[in-house]
């Protein structure tokens, strides 16, 4: 039987969890959670569990991934009903495959329960669908975080070539050089592109612009929150007769 469960906590509302994640965390002995878990969620968890802040975000570790694997598994030996809960989806840049590995190097069962990703939620936020018939039939979920902290080492002409959506997940600190190999890829430097804060949550807001001109507007007005950066043709319409086109909108 499971005795940790891995669930993703979504990207922030509450009642975009899981009927499934809420049932669980209901009935958990103990909560481990990052510190992007909106509040709301940890909320849901049983009065009388033990709850960890396990938070790992740019630059502010609380603790290291190995720690959390290993407290993850002291856990779970103790016998108890153990929920690991991830922002948005565990298995989407949630660092769940370290996790996983430790559990099955210690003999201790597991499930995932997924959770809606913020691209997901940025398109629901935004009202536009990422695919769409003859302008873009592929969505590039990619990191903007290389492993030293600096530009990923994507294929930026394949990419660009593909013709697709790019949704950039962590790309805040590295927008200006990211942008910067996409257009030397070949990418048009009229691009539309957004940038998305705090994806379903009250506090959302929304930066427009183009490959081009997003990461001079993003130094002018940064943003605080986890941001999502979406690249791609679909976006044209959201670029057109916008009242506050080169700003932060709520």
């Amino acid at each position: 039987m499971s005795r940790v469960f891995l669930i993703g906590a979504g990207p922030g509302d509450p009642e975009l969890l899981t009927l499934k994640a809420a049932r669980l965390l209901a009935q958990a002995s103990v909560v481990l959670h990052d510190s992007l878990v909106d509040p709301r969620v940890i909320m849901l968890a049983n009065a009388r569990a033990k709850i960890i802040d396990v938070g790992k975000r740019c630059g502010r570790h609380s603790a290291s991934q190995a720690e959390i694997c290993v407290l993850l598994v002291e856990e779970a030996q103790t016998g108890q009903m153990v929920v690991r809960l991830k922002g948005g989806d565990p298995m989407i840049f949630g660092r769940a495959t370290e996790e996983m590995e430790a559990l099955r190097a210690a003999g201790i069962g597991f499930e995932v329960v997924p959770g809606i990703t913020a691209a997901s939620a940025a398109a629901a936020g935004t009202q536009v669908s990422l695919t769409q018939r003859g302008i873009s039939r592929s969505l590039h979920i990619i990191t903007g975080h290389g492993a030293e902290g600096g530009l990923p080492a994507h294929d930026y002409a394949a990419l660009t070539k593909s013709g697709g959506t790019l949704a950039i997940y962590m790309g805040g600190e590295t927008l200006p050089g990211l942008a910067a190999h996409f257009i030397e890829a070949g990418m048009e430097p009229t691009m539309p592109a957004l940038l998305i804060e705090n994806a379903s949550q009250p506090t959302i807001r929304h930066l427009r612009g183009t490959i081009a001109t997003l990461p001079g507007l993003h130094a002018a007005r940064r943003a605080s929150g986890p941001v999502l950066i979406l690249i791609g043709e679909v976006l044209s319409e959201i670029l057109v007769n916008t009242a506050v086109e080169h700003a932060f909108a709520g």
